[in-house]
This record gives C-alpha cells, sequence and structure tokens, in this order.
C-alpha cells in the first residue's frame, strides 16, 4: 500500500519525514489536550498503566523517559529538513544571500514566537527563552552555516559544542553556581540570571541549552544530506542506524558510569547523545519501513498533522490550551454529568474531543492546500 500512488503527495517526497515530523506534532498537541496528564490520574494512578503513562511526562531530573527525546526528534527534524529546503529553493533560483536572509528572518520570528508564548502562558509580558522555539532560532542558525561544510566537519562542531558545554559546566567558579548538575545552581542557572533575571524554578530548565542541543540540528542536516545522495537506500539506512546506535551506547555509558549525568532539562552531552541515537535509530527505521518498503498509506493523519507543524503546535498552546480545551469542556461536562459518569471519563473525553478537533483542523487546511511557513 502506497501512500505516493494515491497521489496525495508528489513521487519524489520524504514520506519518511513527513510521518517523522506529523507523529511528533501529533504527541506535542495531545499534550496541550492535557491527554496525557488524564491518564496519570486515578483511577489509572497506582495501576500497572500508570508507568507506562509516565512515559509521557519529562523526567525529573536524572533519567530519560520517551517524552525528553520529543523536543531533540523536533529539532532533529527541522535540520534533516534544511538541506531539501535549501535545494528546493536553489532549484527555483534563489540567491545565496537571499536564503541566508530568509534563515535569518525565519530565526527571529521563530524566538519572538518562542517569547510569545510564555507570555501567553503568563498572561503578562515576561522575558522569558525557555521554549523549544526559541532554542530552535539559534539552533537553525548554527546547522545552517555549517551546511556547506563536509560532513566531518558538522560532526566534529557538534561534538565540540558538547564539549564546549561540559566545561563550562564544569568549571564555572561563581559560587551558588558551580555545582554542573545540581538543579538551578548550575552554568545554565546563572546564564538565565544573566539573560532574563531569573531561574525556572522548580523545572530546573535553562535557555543555553540551545548550544549543547544544536548537535540535534547538525545531525538532522547531516542525515538530511545522506538521504539526499546517490547512495543506495541500504547503504544510507545502514549510515542512519549505525551512526545512531553508536551515539546512543556512548550516551548511556556516559550516564552508566556515573562520567555525566543523562538530564534533559539542561542538556547534558549525555542526554543530546543518547537521544540524538534515538532521533536516528526512528528515522532509519521510518525511512526503511516507509519509503523504501513502501508501506505507508497508514501514516496519513500525522502526515497532516506534520504539513503545518510550527501553525498546530502555536495553535494548540494558544487558542487550544487557553480556549478550546474549556470551551469543550462546557459540552462534555454538561452532558456527561447528566449520565453520571465518572470524572476520569469526563477529562478523558474532552481531552479527546480537542485532539479530534485540532485534527480535523489540520485536515482542513491540507485539503485545501494551505500551508503557513515561517
Amino acid at each position: 500500500m502506497n501512500l505516493k500512488s494515491s497521489k496525495l503527495f508528489p513521487e519524489d517526497r520524504l514520506l519518511s519525514l513527513d510521518f517523522f515530523r506529523g507523529i511528533t506534532m501529533f504527541l506535542l498537541v495531545a499534550e496541550g489536550t492535557h491527554l496525557w496528564s488524564v491518564l496519570v490520574e486515578p483511577p489509572i494512578a497506582g495501576t500497572v498503566f500508570e508507568s507506562f503513562f509516565l512515559q509521557f511526562h519529562h523526567h525529573p531530573w536524572n533519567g530519560l523517559r520517551f517524552w525528553d527525546l520529543i523536543q531533540p526528534f523536533f529539532m532533529f527534524i527541522v535540520g534533516v529538513a534544511m538541506p531539501f529546503s535549501y535545494a528546493k529553493r536553489k532549484k527555483r533560483g534563489d540567491s545565496e544571500t537571499k536564503i541566508t536572509r530568509h534563515i535569518i528572518q525565519r530565526c527571529i520570528i521563530l524566538l519572538a514566537f518562542g517569547v510569545a508564548l510564555h507570555c501567553g502562558y503568563k498572561r503578562r509580558l515576561v522575558w522569558e527563552l525557555w521554549n523549544v522555539l526559541s532554542q530552535l532560532s539559534v539552533t537553525i542558525l548554527i546547522a545552517y552555516f555549517l551546511m556547506r561544510c563536509k560532513w566531518s566537519t558538522q560532526i566534529i562542531v557538534s561534538f565540540g559544542l558538547l564539549l564546549l558545554t561540559e566545561i563550562l559546566y564544569r568549571t564555572f567558579p561563581l559560587d551558588g553556581y558551580n555545582q554542573p548538575f545540581v538543579k538551578d545552581h548550575n552554568f545554565g542557572s546563572w546564564v538565565d540570571m544573566l539573560l532574563m533575571g531569573k531561574i525556572n524554578n522548580g523545572g530546573g530548565w535553562v535557555a543555553i541549552n540551545c548550544i549543547p542541543t544544536a548537535a540535534h540540528t547538525i545531525w538532522g542536516v547531516v542525515a538530511g544530506q545522506l538521504l539526499q545522495s546517490g547512495k543506495s537506500q541500504t547503504e544510507k539506512v545502514k549510515k542512519l542506524a549505525i551512526g545512531g546506535l553508536i551515539i546512543l551506547i556512548i550516551g548511556y555509558l556516559l550516564d552508566w558510569t556515573s562520567v555525566t549525568p543523562i538530564i534533559k532539562r539542561i542538556s547534558t552531552s549525555s542526554f543530546v547523545l543518547a537521544s540524538g541515537g534515538w532521533a536516528l535509530l526512528v528515522l532509519a527505521l521510518s525511512y526503511w519501513f516507509i519509503d523504501i518498503k513502501k508501506i505507508n498509506r497508514w501514516i496519513f493523519p500525522f502526515v497532516v498533522v506534520g504539513t503545518n507543524s510550527i501553525f498546530i503546535y502555536l495553535f494548540s498552546n494558544t487558542v487550544g490550551g487557553q480556549w478550546l480545551n474549556q470551551f469543550v469542556g462546557i459540552f462534555t461536562h454538561g452532558f456527561l454529568e447528566w449520565f453520571k459518569t465518572p470524572e476520569f471519563l469526563i477529562n478523558l473525553t474532552t481531552a479527546l474531543s480537542v485532539l479530534a478537533l485540532e485534527w480535523l483542523l489540520c485536515y482542513y487546511l491540507f485539503i485545501k492546500r494551505i500551508y503557513f511557513r515561517v
């Protein structure tokens, strides 16, 4: 069953990338409906299912859950798409200067969106840089200016960024911020005080994550260039899988040997390596299954979401989270309470209803060929 044969997509479309982007965004949209929060409430809480659904929540500090991979996946996917976008622009005649100007403008807009989302969360003007879009505005620039270098150069620079992060965290001398892997008392927290005059109390997130996690976007670019190359499909899958396994093992070894703990909230080098390895493996598997074996019709619901990824991310975090959830809840609570439906089922129905409505919005945009680009 081949999705391309249905004429929904052109023959040269990399459907594995569309799927990877789409399922990542679908999971993020589901978070905005509070679905993952509902699924760890009673009666799920305290059962064997709770540990499964906890995988859709960030690890509190040292450790790695599935949900900790979503942001690296997002960064990585953007990188994979960059060589294809660059080639498309060159083919239509865009100059180097024009493409570079577009990238810079895009990063400024992403930074503005990231800051604006924090204002929306707090319902007042704030200057906060912890949002994934703010981080992405930096990682895209780094990856873009490296993109025309050799693969080896890009990879060396990415590891250099991880080494730089290790050095800064381990050698920073200022009291109160010289404990590299302690929440709110590390180099990243000091940078937050410098940039924003505050730290992410309780969360431990730091804005300087954009430096180590730039490796995710760089590795995405290298993966995209590999998929663009004239190498055989089998060789492409092999290189992606081997590269992913190597850095995955290194990342976990650094954690298991207590050299560098896996901490997503400050993007330690072990976390970047482990999560980057998972990203490469998921891309390799998706490419083999979807683009080589042509088993791809089932990916359509996810691709619909991925075609307007930035739009639906912003929508679910603004209109969705701050209005639609409550609006739908008026009706689900109102009707289901008549039948004395348990609170858990009401909340679950509300989350799934909002998710369905947001998917239908993406589907409408898809069939009308309306694509929001930054």
